[in-house]
């Protein structure tokens, strides 16, 4: 059983933003293949109580009705907690199996049932599954507190913990593998972090605080959503100029939709929103989405001001009651960073290096601007897309527009899975006896270079009413050993949120998409390559600061023309994607990487503002204002906000996290040097990558992982290079591995 966090029970997102959630544990052993029978369905819920009798015991998601949700979540609950009391009742002295390894297996029932429910919720949800949500929340939050606040668990917990201790005092073997000692400590510290120590009055002061922080995590997800529904911008043909014609087609279908034809309707979805921004010549239509999009949530019915100073305010009580100054000291003891102080290092060290370039790029493009306007003009945060675009065009004479006809989708799926089989040898195969949950859904067999099963991968690309923005990756089922000594394979989906096809042309991507596909593909391989034995340590069940790491290495091949070139093709002609293009692609990668820093860093010092904070947010408004000013782009614009959108850290798992992002980013620039000195397909180092961090979950400390991989640890420098910000050096004789 993976322990529920608190504030996870919404889903966790491992994005551009990606995901994972509690998961399921079905087994594709042969044994699994007993099925559902009429009679067991008769009862709402009862599909979950075994293994699905399916391809590959994927859930059958035709067989699945909201109404199952609850009932199946209610018995979950209660035959976990059964498990828990059997390991509790157990009269025999607690040992690392009867108890840890129990803990780690109880709970499969509910994991199934929320293996299905949670990647849904984010994926295909209505009205009606919100409402379920909101129902099972706190009795997820009560479920969950109970675990780690049942003082007979945590007896036996911590003596296992304290006898393994006392021998690696006494410099004994303890026996364990390093698996099953990362186990240990990964449980004792659940419960040690989750309140385990706390006693009387603390200790219902702590359930009555989770069970609140679940509640407003949840709610705050759902208003950005609810909201973000809500918003129809009518234009007329007059107001188009300067947008590209899929776009345009696409808000002329929307329109005649509602039985508007001759009129054009546009969302803030996010694929409109930012091509609008960049293409739109209407700078007062550019001024108008840009306020409407930054200023969600702030007012009204679905206002997320008030909760997310709620949030802050409840997560530094729990903070305090767990013996930690403030919520980051005390989320961060589980990470690469470790502490806060660390944290503001590396934000200021990118900060100090990236501010010199940020500051040229600004008067650059200021100049071009007011050359281009025939007046001086001052850039506001609405026309930096626009005109940074322009620039972009004008120096590299390309449009990202200009290169959609070479990415298109099922080209572009060809060649992302296509670098899995050249680096791992994967094969994938659409496998049509696998249901989906919804007809934009495609699933896919995923096998070894020998031939052997490795998992299930769904895909799921285009944008709907009943998902929300972003992109993200996650799992329906994780890679764990059975009991029994089966390998049971994990089912992984990734699901983005692409420009749909018209009836004119096919989904045609922009550079942009097809790197949101290759950084949710790396999460997936994540998943997929996962070869541990217990599953809430498999796939990418790791520190938060290390799990980016195989979604943004995988980015680095966009401007790879070894790559580009094995899928990129005009969707008409079939011509490949010129020389002279791809050329382009590669040299304004590095355009605009200090505000694209910046800003990024702006979302991470807002993140440890909120996280460091010692005391009441009273005014939201100037306290993100002020967490912000050191990374500070442009003046503040009134009516606009960050947190309240920001779903990462207020309702996903990203809470004093967001930092990892850019942790991750030093890592895989790291990484992908060191690719490069060996050759970008070199077998023996994707061999060692595959080895030493995409099968090994975390059954170890990350930065011991990543040194078994590297020889070392990682710096800024290889970043620093990438982005331009510092001169490459000299290339080295590359150096094979014994």
């Amino acid at each position: 059983m993976k322990l529920i966090a608190t504030g996870l029970i919404m889903a966790t997102a491992f994005t551009t933003m990606a995901q994972t959630s509690p998961s399921a544990a079905q087994t594709n052993s042969p044994a699994a293949q007993t099925g559902v029978t009429a009679g067991i369905r008769a009862t709402p819920g009862a599909l979950f109580e075994k293994d699905f009798a399916t391809v590959h015991s994927t859930a059958p998601f035709s067989k699945i009705t909201k109404a199952d949700y609850e009932p199946a979540i209610d018995r979950g609950i209660a035959d976990a907690q059964a498990n828990i009391a059997a390991i509790v009742n157990n009269p025999q002295a607690p040992t690392f199996e009867n108890t840890i390894v129990a803990l780690e297996r109880s709970g499969k029932q509910l994991d199934r049932v929320l293996g299905v429910f949670f990647p849904l919720l984010s994926a295909d949800a209505d009205d009606e599954m919100m409402e379920i949500s909101m129902r099972v929340t706190p009795k997820l939050s009560d479920y969950s507190t109970s675990i780690t606040l049942n003082e007979g668990l945590w007896k036996r917990v911590k003596a296992v913990y304290d006898h393994y201790a006392a021998l690696r005092a006494e410099g004994k073997p303890s026996g364990l593998t390093p698996e099953q000692d990362m186990l240990l400590q990964q449980t004792y510290d659940s419960f040690a972090l989750s309140g385990a120590n706390l006693q009387g009055a603390d200790r219902e002061a702590y359930k009555q605080k989770q069970a609140e922080l679940s509640e407003l995590t949840t709610r705050f997800g759902q208003n950005v959503l609810k909201e973000l529904n809500t918003y129809e911008i009518w234009l007329t043909a007059d107001d188009l100029k300067g947008l590209p014609k899929g776009i345009v087609d696409e808000a002329a279908q929307m329109a005649e939709a509602k039985g508007r034809k001759g009129e054009f309707l546009f969302t803030l979805a996010q694929p409109t929103y930012m091509a609008f921004m960049k293409y739109s010549d209407r700078r007062d239509l550019r001024e108008k989405m840009y306020r409407l999009y930054t200023g969600r949530n702030t007012r009204g019915e679905y206002s997320n001001v008030e909760n997310m100073k709620r949030i802050a305010e409840l997560r530094l009580e729990i903070a305090r009651l767990l013996g930690s100054k403030n919520y980051a000291s005390h989320s961060l003891q589980r990470t690469m960073a470790e502490t806060p102080e660390n944290v503001y290092k590396l934000l200021d060290q990118l900060r100090d290096a990236y501010k010199p370039a940020l500051e040229r790029e600004l008067k650059e493009l200021t100049d071009f601007a007011s050359d281009l306007e025939g007046k001086e003009v001052k850039i506001m945060p609405w026309d930096y897309s626009y005109y940074a675009n322009k620039l972009k065009n004008e120096r590299y004479s390309y449009d990202e527009e200009q290169l959609r006809p070479y990415f298109e989708l099922d080209n572009v799926i060809k060649g992302v899975f296509g670098l899995a089989t050249k680096l791992y040898g994967l094969q994938f195969k659409q496998n049509n006896d696998i249901e989906v949950y919804h007809p934009d859904v495609k699933a896919f067999d995923v096998t070894d270079a020998d031939g052997s099963f490795i998992g299930v991968i769904y895909t799921d690309f285009f944008p709907r009413a009943t998902k929300r923005p972003g992109a993200w990756m996650t799992d329906f089922h994780p890679q764990s050993i059975t009991p029994d000594g089966v390998n049971d394979r994990p089912h992984v989906s990734i699901v983005m949120n692409f420009t749909k096809p018209t009836a004119d042309a096919p989904s045609l991507l922009t550079p942009y998409e097809v790197e949101t596909f290759l950084h949710e593909f790396g999460h997936a391989l994540h998943g997929l390559l996962s070869q541990c034995t217990y599953a809430s340590l498999s796939g990418t069940n790791v520190y938060r600061d290390f799990v980016e790491l195989p979604s943004q290495f995988n980015e680095n091949y966009l401007t790879e023309k070894e790559f580009l070139d094995s899928f990129a093709v005009h969707y008409k002609t079939g011509e490949p994607l010129p020389q002279n293009l791809i050329d382009k692609i590669v040299k304004s990668s590095q355009f605009g990487a200090g505000y694209s820093c910046m800003r990024q860093l702006g979302f991470g010092y807002l993140d440890m503002a909120w996280h460091t904070a010692t005391d009441s947010i009273t005014d939201a408004v100037a306290f993100e204002a002020e967490a912000m000013r050191p990374v500070q782009i442009f003046e503040p614009v009134e009516g606009s906000m960050t947190g309240t959108t920001f779903s990462h850290i207020f309702s996903g798992g990203y809470a004093a996290g967001y930092y990892s992002y850019k942790w991750a980013e030093v890592l895989d620039a790291d990484a992908f040097a060191h690719f490069k000195e060996n050759g970008i397909f070199d077998a023996e180092t994707a061999r060692s990558f595959r080895k030493n961090v995409l099968e090994k979950g975390g059954t170890a400390h990350p930065a011991k992982l990543y040194r078994a991989f590297r020889g070392k640890d990682a710096t800024i420098d290889a970043l620093l290079e990438r982005d331009g910000i510092k001169k490459p050096q000299a290339a080295k004789v590359p150096v094979k591995k014994d």
